[in-house]
């Protein structure tokens, strides 16, 4: 049985060492000269349309999110049920007052 597995790790070992690699071509100095290319923009949107749509969204949730966190406070405070001022041994509100 163990001489069963040490064949097929072999086997294995073999079978992954020997097969053909994939190449890929290398896109380095085309992007090299993409983001060193002097035409005005920004080096974070020199990327592409998913660049820009990314730097979008990451503006939006910026300015956003405080602002839906300001307003949740806002309306949680304003809820408040009106305070009771309690005078001699009874209670009042404030529209009793």
């Amino acid at each position: 049985m163990l001489r069963n597995l040490l064949a097929l790790r072999q086997i294995a070992k073999r079978t992954i060492s020997t097969a053909s690699r994939r190449q890929f071509e290398n896109k380095v100095p085309e992007k090299q000269k993409l983001f060193q290319e002097d035409n005005g923009m920004p080096v974070h949107l020199k990327g592409g349309i998913a660049d820009a749509l990314l730097y979008r969204a990451t503006m939006i949730l910026t300015v956003g999110a405080p602002l839906l966190s300001l307003c949740q406070c806002f309306n949680t405070g304003s809820l408040s049920p009106k305070p009771e001022v309690l005078i001699a041994s009874h209670t009042v509100t404030q529209d009793d007052a």
